[in-house]
């Protein structure tokens, strides 16, 4: 094997180092019988090897933390503090230089003596921006997702190989005293950005490997003047590449899945001068209620190499996809190649002619689709917004609206307002038109109207991808300021303009101007840049002009 050069990262010594393990060596290791419950795999009939992530059965944000260091103390988007609470949505709570040795030093000595795992990969397909990516962990599985979930590097590749970033993987232990050193809890989550190193305590959850690296590639890729998006992908039969921007429960996986195009990545995207390029060489799907009915791709996927979180089986291997006993949040990881229609033998496509965003309104309010400008794209981009309904046990049924700046809010190093710059000037450079489509509720307010049907939505979105809309005929939706379009060929047109299918007109205007006022309070986040104040324009107006509109049409 050759030399490391572990000591660059604080590993002196080790009992047995295991480098790049293949995929039958990984399977070996991660389901021997003699590790503990805690660390082991067990073989699905699929041939996926489940694991389970304890405590942790997601990312745990309000335990992330930057380094306050010369290099980017000026750049980093900062969170309040690691004990109070935030104002401005940022999770960048930051800590010491002496806090991070104090951590670093826990982590070390955890790993120092011991077994290790040490794993390279490549994040990014374009070779000019790409990191290289270190994994050192003490668990077999997590060396198996890493593998995965980045880019495999070929024999050639790694003998020169030589990590810019290095993760520190230390998940049995935790911080004694959480409070001596500023911290939220004894789980951590640490970047420091002149070190270019990642430390994870406390934690087993593999996507905070994933993420980490993602909220990494969003400090290093912008300062180039490269978008870094958290967005899918896809390209049509002539090459026309679309994006699709959404949080989770809008669509976002089963629209960009489309028997017509093929998929460049499910998740996390560049945006150079060249055009899309994957950050990721594997996808990390949402697995609660899979069916090989509407999720063929993804059920045939989960077979050998790929690597279950979280899920419940039977006594012969048998997932059951419909169980959330552990979490909702059940996963699969699996290379990208394990997609039949993906773009190869490189995962990037051309400038992206579409970009979507996808909400899902359970106000009722938006409509099921609008054609932006510009700056409306960046106002929405900025915003983010989809719907959820709040829990059930007390009781209450009315929506709650979720902001996640630039669709990925956790993810964001720098001011949120550096990437909608990117992707406006992008848009601009490339003629790239952006469209809001809503998969949420129509007809009245969730508990009143209808889910908008998914047969419908795919029509909108063929609409959008072969240039339908693009020559349509556009109305002007008041407050919002959307143009909406008149008709859709296989859609209801009734539906198009939202008002009108609302039974209590009065109550429709009263739920928009409360789901805008929403807006204009979480867009005040972005008004001590110039930019943003400059967008508050492209959002929703609540004044009597815009009310006196919707008076006259009641």
């Amino acid at each position: 094997m050759k030399n490391l050069r572990l000591e660059r990262c604080g590993i002196t010594q080790y009992d047995e180092i295991f480098y790049n393990l293949s995929y039958d060596e990984l399977f070996r290791h991660e389901t021997d019988a003699a590790l503990p419950d805690s660390e082991r795999g067990v073989v699905a009939s699929s041939g996926a090897v489940a694991v389970d992530t304890g405590k942790f059965t997601g990312r745990s944000p309000k335990d992330k933390y930057v380094v306050n260091e010369e290099t980017s103390r000026d750049k980093i988007w900062w969170g309040i503090g690691p004990v109070a609470p935030t104002t401005n949505n940022s999770d960048n709570q930051q800590i010491s230089e002496e806090t991070w040795y104090y951590l670093k030093d826990l982590c070390l000595k955890r790993l120092n003596g011991r077994k290790l795992y040490v794993v390279d990969g490549f994040c990014g397909t374009n070779e000019d921006s790409r990191m290289r990516i270190r994994l050192v962990t003490e668990i077999a599985w997590k060396a198996h997702f890493f593998k995965n979930m980045f880019i495999r590097p070929t024999a050639k590749e790694l003998e020169g190989f030589v990590p810019d970033w290095t993760i520190l993987d230390a998940c049995k232990i935790t911080c004694p005293e959480p409070q001596r050193h500023n911290l939220r809890t004894p789980v951590f989550v640490a970047f420091n950005m002149m070190e270019r190193m990642t430390l994870i305590g406390g934690t087993w959850y593999g996507g905070e490997i994933k993420k980490g690296i993602f909220s990494v590639m969003n400090y290093f890729l912008p300062l180039k003047g490269m978008g870094s998006f958290h967005c899918s992908a896809n390209m049509g039969r002539d090459g026309d590449t679309a994006l699709f921007f959404g949080l989770s429960g809008t669509g976002k996986t089963t629209l960009s899945t489309d028997p017509k195009r093929l998929l460049i990545g499910d998740d996390e995207h560049g945006w150079d001068h060249d055009g899309i390029f994957n950050l990721e060489g594997g996808c990390y799907a949402k697995c609660i209620k899979l069916s090989p009915e509407k999720e063929p791709d993804i059920f045939k996927a989960i077979r050998r190499n790929a690597l279950l979180e979280n899920v419940v089986m039977d006594a012969k291997g048998v997932v059951d996809y419909s169980c959330d006993k552990k979490t909702e949040n059940t996963r699969a990881s699996y290379p990208i190649d394990h997609i039949e229609r993906i773009v190869r033998p490189v995962s990037r496509g051309g400038h992206p002619s579409r970009i979507i965003f996808l909400t899902c309104d359970a106000y009722g309010v938006l409509p099921p689709v609008a054609k932006l400008t510009q700056d409306q794209a960046m106002y929405h981009f900025l915003s983010g917004y989809t719907a959820k309904v709040a829990g059930t046990e007390l009781g209450i049924t009315e929506p709650k609206a979720t902001f996640s700046t630039c669709f990925g809010q956790a993810f964001l190093f720098l001011h949120p307002t550096r990437y909608a710059n990117i992707l406006g000037r992008k848009m601009e450079e490339h003629g790239s038109q952006a469209y809001l489509v809503n998969t949420g509720w129509i007809r009245g307010k969730y508990g009143e109207g209808e889910r908008m049907d998914l047969a419908s939505t795919r029509r909108i979105i063929d609409a959008i991808l072969d240039g339908t809309l693009d020559e349509a005929s556009f109305e002007t939706m008041p407050i919002f300021n959307l143009q909406v379009p008149r008709e859709i060929p296989g859609v209801d047109s009734g539906i198009l303009n939202p008002r009108n299918v609302w039974k209590d007109k009065a109550d429709y205007d009263k739920t928009c101007r409360k789901l805008a006022g929403m807006f204009m309070a979480h867009f005040n986040n972005f008004t001590d840049t110039e930019k943003g104040r400059a967008l508050v324009a492209a959002g929703p107006q609540l004044d009597a002009e815009a009310d006196a509109a919707y008076s006259s049409e009641a």
